[in-house]
């Protein structure tokens, strides 16, 4: 047995030293090991051939047994350490500002909108927006960005895909139920418009990446449903300049408003400057939501983040739009920024 592991370990070490490549040198010794099995199969016992390369079979089974549980082993750990790279690593390219004859004949209905025009379905494209969420919000905030030709389009995400989650988040199909929301979001999109560079991080947002995230992107959209999100998310938004669109639901009723202190009007945190008490605003899972409403506000997410890209009519800075599905109302309300607010006092 020592004999055929130094033959293994020879005829790696020349393949190395002479330059052949990983590739052909783990073949080379693949083919010994599986010669060297043939043989403790095929002969007799007692022969010498079988006492010299060990005497039996079973030891081989378990060693090479023990080499695929460790290349095995390797290759879970490299996906792993892939996906823990920082985003800022990833490599986001800029879109080119050429449109092919099917993106113009796509983008037709947007391209003579006067208040867009070309210049403006050029400024899409070449835009890089972020998604914070592919659940109720998210969805339809991304499919509705990705059918606009926004050229770069980030969805963070670290949940997966559940059928309890198919009533209102139209982007997952039954058939993703288990895979990540932001693949499955990540094959919708580009199902439905191949022109678009989708980037999807299966991760939760957190504080050691929040920044390097968001400085890679042009805005941002929260669609979470948690307060501690909503508050990196701001701090972020704010700490960079970059505008923030933030949407919220509760069983019939949806809001959302365009935080954009850099240029005017309030941060998130002047309008919310403290969590509300546990019950006081319980999540979707635990209240409730009709199953459009998520499409409706999120729509109305995509529809803000077009106008914030393109300078079109007036985005919902220093406003919150608030829509009551159950009685059909929608009204708007006027936010106005704290001075002593923490976040952007002193913006």
């Amino acid at each position: 047995m020592l004999l055929v592991l130094a033959l293994a370990a020879g005829l790696w070490g020349i393949g190395h030293f002479v330059g052949v490549s990983r590739t052909a040198r783990f073949v080379s010794v693949s083919v010994l090991l599986l010669g060297v099995i043939i043989a403790q199969l095929s002969l007799p016992d007692q022969h010498p051939l079988r006492e010299a390369t060990g005497g039996s079979a079973a030891m081989w089974f378990i060693l090479v047994g023990f080499a695929v549980l460790i290349l095995m082993y390797g290759k879970v750990l490299k996906v792993l350490r892939n996906r823990a790279v920082p985003v800022s690593t990833q490599q986001i390219t800029a879109p080119s500002d050429k449109f092919s004859e099917t993106e113009l004949d796509r983008y037709a209905r947007h391209i003579v909108l006067r208040e867009l025009g070309g210049p403006g379905q050029k400024r899409l494209k070449q835009s890089r927006v972020l998604v914070i969420g592919a659940g109720g919000l998210g969805a339809p905030a991304l499919q509705y960005l990705a059918a606009a030709g926004v050229g770069t389009i980030g969805v963070i995400d670290d949940d997966v895909v559940e059928n309890a989650n198919l009533q209102r988040q139209v982007i997952h199909r039954d058939a993703d139920i288990g895979m990540p929301k932001v693949f499955s979001a990540q094959q919708a999109m580009l199902a439905q418009n191949p022109n678009v560079d989708v980037l999807p991080y299966h991760r939760r947002l957190t504080e050691e990446i929040a920044e390097d995230l968001f400085s890679d992107f042009d805005l941002v959209l929260d669609g979470t449903d948690n307060f501690e999100t909503r508050y990196l998310s701001n701090r972020t938004a704010v700490r960079l300049g970059k505008p923030l669109i933030s949407g919220a639901l509760s069983q019939w009723e949806g809001q959302l408003s365009v935080f954009d202190p850099a240029t005017t009007g309030p941060c998130y945190q002047c309008i919310f400057p403290e969590a509300p008490a546990a019950g006081l605003a319980p999540s979707c899972a635990e209240a409730g939501v009709i199953g459009p409403l998520p499409g409706v506000v999120g729509s109305m997410m995509a529809v803000e983040a077009i106008k914030v890209v393109t300078g079109a009519g007036q985005a919902l800075r220093g406003e919150m739009l608030i829509y009551d599905a159950l009685y059909g109302e929608s009204r708007k309300i006027a936010l106005t920024r704290r001075a002593d607010c923490p976040i952007c006092g002193d913006k």
